[in-house]
């Protein structure tokens, strides 16, 4: 198997619209989250979202026109894929027919969807527009960015809800070493706070309806009684090492484990135990050759709910054993973006690259009551000087969807 560097970042994330913003306010324990603003929610049960700020098409080479055709989802793909692909300066580098798309998303395009709908009931069917289908699809994201970099190589959209960013990741990860390309634009984006998508969260009694920010998304916490919602998009370029290293790329990290499985045992709900995730987990770790006594970092899924963060606190225990899952540091970003769904697993996977670039790993804000079934270390409320050698990022979805992915520092 080829080894696979991180060469390029970029996100849209309710932190900041670029990898340096999210990174500082995540090291400084910012709250994305706050009143929903891109509807009137004063119907709603949960009023607060954690919502990208300050977005502008244009700033990314969107005019207005271009604009217009994508879904919010889409636009946020390709302002991350932006700064991703020019960081990494891979376009030209590597032959088109070797590079490839692997970005997808939870949802797809709702606002379009809702938009439609509610031209087709009052409009009627003349009136829904000939864009409709191009703007909804899933896909649609990894089709417009392979458009706009040429890319003619391999690609997989992946849908499994809030893993599919992570498992995108971790399958062009696989296409690589495994010389299926050379190169791959890979994550997810997510716009779906509006209406429809937030009434139905709120119906599965899946959302948090606490009304203060800073209690609302908080995971491992004693209090937490469900996920905010978020959006915006991570995408990162992957790339066969050692070209990367030949044409001089900065590499943020190597990718060196990858874990997919799923649960078998209910819609939404993880299986108790944690058996599930837990092989995920020790297949990338087993994978990434986790050693005894290296600083080991995980960005965990955390979603604030009840049964998630206790059954990912036995899955951490049970694949990594009591010893090694004690003196890991453990965050959830979650407390700080909000849940982005199908953008969630490539943002946090930015958050573990940033962790083993800068040796701080990003706090768990909002912790202040203890649960005797989450009792790791979940670094709460402030950064760590930490410098982990090796960074987890696991992600879990509904219907059982688990995913884990592996990173290590270069050179460590």
């Amino acid at each position: 198997m080829r080894r696979v560097a991180i060469t390029g970042l970029g996100a849209i994330t309710p932190l900041g619209n670029s990898v340096q913003a999210f990174q500082q306010n995540l090291l400084a324990g910012v709250c994305g989250i706050g009143p929903i603003t891109h509807f009137d929610a004063s119907d709603f049960k949960a009023k607060l979202a954690a919502e990208v700020k300050d977005f502008d098409p244009a700033a990314f080479d969107m005019p207005p026109k271009k604009a217009r055709h994508l879904d919010l989802f889409a636009q946020y793909a390709l302002a991350a894929a932006k700064q991703a692909v020019e960081e990494s300066g891979v376009c030209g580098a590597v032959a088109p027919e070797r590079l490839g798309v692997y970005v997808g998303s939870g949802i797809g395009g709702m606002n379009t969807f809702l938009n439609q709908a509610t031209q087709l009931r009052d409009r009627g069917p003349e009136r829904v527009s000939p864009f409709f289908i191009t703007m909804l699809i899933g896909n649609i994201a990894a089709g417009q960015i392979a458009i706009e970099y040429g890319a003619l190589g391999p690609s997989l959209p992946t849908v499994t809800a809030c893993a599919t960013s992570a498992n995108a990741i971790g399958e062009a990860y696989r296409a690589i070493a495994h010389g299926y390309a050379d190169a791959i634009i890979a994550g997810g984006a997510e716009a779906t706070i509006e209406p429809l998508s937030v009434a139905g969260f709120i119906n599965c009694q899946a959302l948090s309806l606490s009304e203060d920010p800073l209690s609302a998304s908080i995971p491992f916490d004693l209090r937490r009684n469900g996920f905010v919602m978020g959006e915006g998009a991570g995408i990162l370029v992957l790339e066969e090492l050692e070209s990367a290293q030949k044409r001089g790329a900065k590499i943020y990290g190597e990718v060196c484990g990858y874990g997919n499985t799923l649960d078998g045992y209910h819609i939404t709900a993880p299986r108790p135990d944690g058996s599930g995730a837990a092989r995920a987990i020790s297949a990338a770790a087993k994978q990434a050759g986790l050693k005894p006594g290296e600083r080991l970092y995980i960005n965990a899924h955390g979603t604030s709910t009840q049964l998630n963060d206790a059954s990912e606190t036995l899955a951490i225990k049970l694949a990594l054993g009591e010893e090694r899952a004690f003196s890991a540091k453990i965050s959830s970003t979650k407390s700080m973006t909000g849940h982005m769904l199908g953008a969630a697993g490539a943002v946090e996977a930015i958050a573990s690259l940033l962790a083993l670039e800068t040796g701080f790993t990003p706090p768990t804000i909002g912790y202040r009551e203890p649960d005797p079934d989450c009792d790791l270390d979940y670094t709460p409320n402030a950064a760590a000087a930490f410098r982990p050698e090796i960074a987890l990022s696991t992600s879990l979805g509904f219907g059982g969807h688990n995913a884990c992915l592996a990173f290590r520092r270069m050179g460590g």
